[in-house]
């Protein structure tokens, strides 16, 4: 299947690992120009070199940043944008917010979740909107979680802040149709990640009992049986992203295994 993204420009944010990293390798894949961005200058390198000698695609590029830095969006762009031109397909994306709930939250781990979840968004978007619009083609996917559709126990920032990105990009899939800018969500179940590995840590330190045991009574949860794989989720954010994808937009789809029994 021909995507279509083939010399475009591709800004993955916290691509170094995990989902980012999956899909910057899927666009990669696929012929695309594809900047990475975290905070870890080593791990960007490491991820370039790996993704590089994966597909074959030179055209990889990395860019150290703090997306909950405004000032660091704006350094990423000016970077890309002497790069690669501009930004043709945005992968909004950010490491969790901490766990906790109501009672146990600081105001100023609020404040930060803020800053990363949402407003990197936000930011991210307004930068590379000017671009899309001039190309009257842009691709916009925004990483969430699965609850956006259903709260997950002890990750009240995330319940939170990942709704706000959702009722953000369905608003936002209204007013940038008219630039043929499509705008999704994607949000990840039980993927095997670091993030999903931390917080299966975390859950059986609060439960008192082994991470295996969290494992098993998760994937009892998932009528796949299992957790799903970061190019999983990737080959997804790939087509969404892509001008494979000319008619799908404002929607939010759930890559979980069939976790969420939400309609």
């Amino acid at each position: 299947m021909d995507f279509g993204v083939k010399g475009k420009s591709v800004l993955v944010l916290a691509s170094s690992k995990g989902l980012g990293y999956a899909t910057a390798k899927a666009f990669a894949a696929e012929g695309a120009r594809v900047m990475l961005t975290s905070r870890s200058e080593e791990a960007l390198r490491k991820a370039q070199e790996e993704i590089r000698s994966a597909t074959g695609n030179p055209d990889v590029a990395y860019c150290v940043a703090d997306v909950a830095q405004a000032e660091d969006i704006e350094r990423l762009f000016a970077e890309t944008e002497s790069t690669f031109g501009g930004v043709d397909v945005l992968i909004n994306n950010a490491g969790g917010p901490p766990p906790g709930n109501f009672d146990t939250i600081r105001e100023d781990q609020w404040i930060l979740a803020h800053e990363l979840t949402l407003m990197s968004v936000v930011r991210a978007t307004r930068r590379a909107l000017p671009h899309m619009r001039r190309n009257q083609w842009g691709r916009i996917v925004n990483f969430t979680s699965s609850s956006i559709r259903q709260p997950i126990e002890n990750l009240i920032l995330s319940n939170t802040y990942r709704a706000g990105i959702l009722g953000l990009s369905k608003s936002l899939a209204i007013e940038l149709a008219p630039d043929n800018i499509l705008v999704n969500v994607v949000g990840p179940g039980r993927i095997a990640t670091d993030r999903v590995a931390q917080l299966d840590a975390n859950r059986a330190r609060q439960l008192g009992v082994s991470i295996e045991e969290v494992e098993r009574q998760s994937k009892a949860q998932i009528p796949l049986g299992r957790y799903g794989t970061p190019d999983e989720f990737a080959a997804l954010a790939l087509f969404l992203g892509s001008a494979a994808n000319g008619y799908i937009t404002g929607q939010a789809i759930l890559v979980d295994g069939g976790m969420v029994r939400s309609l």
